[in-house]
């Protein structure tokens, strides 16, 4: 196995935001992709990440890896990583080889570790509504809401998608209509509520694609893509925040 990746950003910041969420993961590793499907140990978030081959300069697999990684760790030496530098992965017996070249060379043997879980299942979620926009502007949004409460309420209509949130002393309330930068499509109007810490660390996805799908229904779990065409795709579905009422 041999990827040689000139674009590292895609996968040093796709393995920051990552490790944010998870600890531990497995990587699949294939002669189309490599892919990661993880749950947070809460049980709250899962995130799919898929770096496809078309993204790297070389990409040379024989035969489907499954490697087991620390995301801390990895993310640690990822992140050593130069703006001209040139990336690539091997597996050397057990462990994981990261080369970086460009003003000089660097190498680092990561250590596999043993995982043993039960292969991830994304769940079958049929959506009725769907909104695209710029990824920044749900981060300040989101940002704006957070400044007053822990929980964010989403609502939406053929118009506009409302972000609300509600503190002991304060409340917040943004709004996105219908625009050149805001697609919106639904069938009814929706609302459902999701926590905003994890919201925070969702919505750093944006540092890899402008814009944002987001999905979701009433009282139903949030689903957030990034997307960069031929080379990444990176989801999020957050379970929805139960009503204490």
């Amino acid at each position: 196995m041999k990827l040689t990746l000139a674009e590292p950003k895609l996968l040093k910041e796709s393995i920051s935001i990552l490790s944010e969420l998870v600890n531990d993961v497995s990587i699949k590793i294939d002669k189309e992709k490599i892919e990661i499907i993880a749950t947070d140990p809460a049980n709250v978030a899962l995130v799919t990440f898929k770096l496809l081959g078309s993204a790297f300069i070389e990409y040379h697999v024989e035969n489907k890896e499954v490697i087991s990684v620390s995301l801390d760790n990895l993310n640690q030496i990822l992140r050593r990583l130069k703006g001209n530098d040139v990336l690539t992965l091997e597996l050397d017996k057990n462990k994981l080889k990261i080369s970086m070249h460009g003003d000089f060379e660097r190498t680092f043997y990561l250590s596999l570790i043993e995982l043993n879980e039960r292969d991830q299942q994304i769940p079958e979620l049929n959506f009725n509504s769907k909104v695209v926009t710029n990824s920044k502007i749900l981060e300040d949004a989101v940002e704006d809401i957070g400044i007053v409460a822990d929980s964010v309420s989403l609502s939406l209509n053929n118009e506009k998608m409302s972000i609300r949130g509600e503190g002991n002393l304060s409340h917040a309330h943004v709004e996105l209509k219908a625009s050149e930068d805001t697609e919106i499509n639904t069938k009814n109007e929706i609302l459902a509520k999701y926590s905003i810490e994890y919201l925070k660390k969702l919505i750093k996805g944006g540092k890899l694609s402008d814009k944002v799908i987001i999905q979701w229904d009433t009282d139903y779990p949030l689903k957030l893509e990034y997307n960069v065409i031929d080379k990444l795709a990176l989801s999020f579905i957050l379970a929805p925040r139960v009503s204490e009422d």
